[in-house]
């Protein structure tokens, strides 16, 4: 505990670090956070489930501080219906009896759109409750300047979703113009260049059912250009999903291939050195040849012929960086403190070979290796990440490196969903830059060469 507190007191001079630690602080706390509040099976479940689970967000949508811009008011995704959202006050449902036979089922939505552009889409979403005969639903649009344009009649049987946009009869009404852009458009705007006109609309689903009991619910929802913190991808998914749990997958990837492949590069070091002859030379020759195997392209190969699995990635990871670089120079400091008289004492008093590697050897070092112990997470981090870039991640989880990889997929640079790379991007910069202040603080701290530098 003392030399802990040591270490922070060291650590407290230099603003570097203590910039790190809130950053790895916020991530942990951020981290646990979000396994508590989205376990992994709904996680798994939602970031599988495509545009089934993501039905009513809208596709490629940016993320809403985008309209903090300056002269940006792109439209939000405005959802009315039986669901209990903040805008069900502007939802009206009226029953009248025509006949002994005959009830109309009045859906009325009413919304106010202000924004400085048209909408990506409109939907509506009709579910009917009934024996035998099926309800029909005539659909009419209501606009501002008092315009009204008939959508189109429609039967319901079961869940029917009616997208304005592949209503052939409705596009040739407004002139072969797309319904999300001729339903809002200004008539005093040029064609060539149309804009929105802004004010209160209405859309009436009119449903006449011929039963009873029988009922028809609608549901409206007119997509907008933006949502949630993150955007949406190409399959409808709030990128939020992917950017929270990226954030424990990447911390858990990154500490326990750090934790596995320092300690087994110790151990194996300190056995080397302290038996010397043929086990230390066969584990330098071991090193020598692993050294000069390529890392990515084997780890490429086993996703692609083994599996794509995170732990199985993780377990070759530790395997082929066991036998590194580093148990050279764990093996130089091994040299020198194995011949201190401390050791030949513990030979005196009888210890045993592993008791002095584990309780002697190994402890002495320790210290100066927990550096280069803390720069090496967000290394394997990266590791994590490029093989999700070249889409051999774990197709299970959502993770950072697997939204950049659908965004390359689906070419977001060129598209200009800047927001769909920047984001993951942007965590991963900020998990290294965390733990790369702290390292090299660290360094410092167990280095007094480096001290006054």
């Amino acid at each position: 505990m003392t030399a802990l507190r040591g270490t922070l007191a060291a650590l407290s001079q230099y603003p570097s670090a203590i910039a790190g630690l809130a950053i790895i602080a916020a991530m942990v706390l951020f981290s646990i956070y979000t396994v508590i509040a989205i376990p992994y099976t709904e996680a798994v479940d939602k970031w599988r489930g495509g545009e089934g689970i993501w039905l009513e967000n809208p596709r490629t949508a940016k993320p809403k501080w985008y309209n903090l811009f300056p002269g940006v008011n792109l439209p939000e995704t405005i959802t009315m219906g039986p669901a209990g959202e903040s805008d069900e006050v502007s939802v009206q449902k009226e029953r009248k009896v025509v006949s002994e036979e005959m009830t109309d089922v009045i859906t009325t939505f009413t919304f106010d759109y202000t924004a400085d552009d048209f909408p990506q889409e409109i939907s509506l979403f009709l579910t009917s409750e009934h024996e035998q005969k099926r309800p029909l639903v005539s659909l009419t649009w209501l606009t501002p300047d008092g315009r009204e344009i008939r959508i189109t009649d429609v039967t319901v049987e079961g869940p029917v979703t009616v997208r304005f946009s592949q209503e052939e009869e409705l596009e040739r009404r407004l002139d072969g113009v797309r319904a999300e852009v001729g339903l809002f458009a200004d008539p005093a705007s040029p064609e060539d260049d149309p804009r929105p006109l802004k004010g209160t609309y209405q859309l009436t689903a009119a449903g006449l059912v011929f039963e009873d009991d029988a009922d028809v619910d609608a549901r409206l929802v007119v997509y907008g250009q933006v949502y949630g913190l993150a955007g949406t991808d190409h399959l409808r998914r709030d990128l939020t999903l992917a950017l929270m749990w990226g954030m424990p997958v990447a911390l858990a990837f990154g500490l326990l291939a750090a934790v596995g492949t320092s300690v087994s590069t110790l151990i194996v070091a300190a056995i080397g050195v302290w038996f010397g002859g043929i086990v230390d030379a066969t584990i330098q020759r071991i090193t020598e040849v692993n050294l000069i195997l390529p890392v990515l392209p084997i780890l490429i190969m086993v996703g692609l012929f083994y599996s794509r699995s995170i732990w199985v990635m993780l377990g070759v990871l530790i395997a082929l960086s066991v036998f590194s670089s580093g148990i050279k120079t764990s093996r130089a400091i091994f040299l020198q403190i194995k011949e201190s008289p401390y050791f030949e004492a513990a030979r005196a008093y009888g210890a045993g070979n592993f008791r002095i590697i584990f309780l002697y050897l190994i402890p002495r070092i320790i210290p100066t290796l927990v550096p280069g112990f803390v720069v090496a997470i967000p290394s394997f981090v990266f590791v994590e990440a490029t093989l999700a870039v070249l889409n051999l991640g774990d197709p299970l989880l959502p993770t950072w490196g697997k939204v950049l990889s659908d965004a390359r997929v689906n070419d977001a640079l060129y598209q200009g969903n800047y927001y769909w790379v920047l984001e993951p991007a942007a965590l991963l910069l900020l998990s290294g830059l965390g733990f790369a202040m702290v390292g090299f603080a660290l360094d410092r701290v167990f280095n007094p060469r480096l001290r006054d530098l």
